[in-house]
C-alpha cells in the first residue's frame, strides 16, 4: 500500500483543521432550525388526520403529503398561508420541505416510501441546553496515512437506518486503506463520506454511527479521525439516519473525534 507521509507539518495542520472544524459545528448545531430543534417525527397514513401539536390535517396521498388547513391555523409554505388542501412533494431520502407554523418549522419528509413530519423548533429543550459536543482530546495516532482505491464501478449500497423498517441508499465510490492496530479497510461514499462503527461505540461514543469524511483522490491520502462526528440521530431520537454497511463496522477502539453527547 502506498500511503503519504505523516509530518509536522501535516500533523499542525490536522490540529488547525480539527479546531476549525469544531467551531463550525458549534455554530450549525446551534441554528434556530437545526438537527438539535427537532421536537418531533409524526409518520402519516392514507387518511387526513390531526397530527399532535401541530394544526391543520396531514395526510400520505399518492406519493406526496397532502395538508388541509384555513389561514387562521397559520400554516405558511414559502411564506404563502396555507388556505384549503395543498400537495407538498418530497424526495425520497433528501432533505424535506419546509412548512413554516409560528415560529416552528414543520419538515415533509420521504424514507422508504413513507411520509413523515419532522418538527423542528427554536425553542426545544436539546437546543436551549447545548454548549457544544464533547470530543476526545486531538491524538497524533489518529492522523493516519492512508490511500484511496477507487471502484473501477461505482456500487450501489442499501444499509439499514436508526428507525426499524427504513432503508438507505447509497453509492459507494471506493475503499480507504489504512493500519490501526493492523490493517484496516472502509467502504467511501459519493462526497468522500464514511459511516462506520468501532469499539467505543455504545462506549464512549453514540452506539449508532459516526462519519468523518476522506479525499476520494486516488493513491494516498490523510484519514484524520480526530474529525470524526456524529450523525444527528446522536443527538435526537426523531432522526432517520443511515447506520454504516456490516465492512465498516471496525472492531478496534476510535477513541477521537465527537463522544456520544447524551
Amino acid at each position: 500500500m502506498t500511503t503519504t507521509t505523516i509530518d509536522e507539518g501535516t500533523l499542525d495542520a490536522a490540529r488547525a483543521a480539527r479546531d476549525a472544524w469544531r467551531a463550525e459545528r458549534t455554530a450549525v448545531l446551534s441554528t434556530p432550525h437545526g438537527w438539535l430543534s427537532l421536537t418531533g417525527l409524526h409518520w402519516l397514513g392514507a387518511d387526513a388526520a390531526l397530527v399532535e401539536g401541530l394544526p391543520g390535517r396531514w395526510a400520505s396521498v399518492d406519493g406526496a403529503v397532502e395538508v388541509t388547513a384555513t389561514a387562521a391555523d397559520g400554516v405558511a409554505l414559502d411564506g404563502t398561508p396555507v388556505e384549503g388542501t395543498v400537495r407538498v412533494d418530497t424526495p425520497e431520502g433528501a432533505p424535506g420541505t419546509l412548512l413554516e407554523v409560528g415560529q416552528r418549522r414543520v419538515e415533509v419528509l420521504q424514507r422508504s416510501g413513507n411520509h413523515a413530519l419532522r418538527v423542528r423548533d427554536p425553542q426545544a429543550p436539546t437546543l436551549a441546553s447545548f454548549t457544544g459536543v464533547p470530543v476526545f482530546e486531538f491524538s497524533e495516532r489518529y492522523v493516519l496515512p492512508a490511500e484511496f482505491v477507487p471502484h473501477e464501478q461505482v456500487r450501489d449500497v442499501v444499509v439499514g437506518a436508526v428507525v426499524e423498517g427504513l432503508q438507505h441508499h447509497h453509492r459507494a465510490v471506493g475503499v480507504v486503506r489504512f493500519d490501526l492496530d493492523g490493517p484496516q479497510q472502509l467502504t467511501v461514499f459519493q462526497g468522500g463520506t464514511v459511516l462506520f462503527t468501532d469499539a467505543t461505540s455504545g462506549v464512549t461514543t453514540t452506539g449508532t454511527t459516526r462519519s468523518v469524511t476522506v479525499p476520494t483522490t486516488p493513491g494516498p491520502v490523510v484519514l484524520d479521525l480526530n474529525r470524526a462526528q456524529n450523525l444527528p440521530c446522536a443527538f435526537t431520537d426523531f432522526a432517520t439516519c443511515p447506520l454504516p454497511p456490516a465492512e465498516n463496522r471496525l472492531t478496534v477502539p476510535v477513541a477521537a473525534g465527537e463522544k456520544d453527547p447524551r
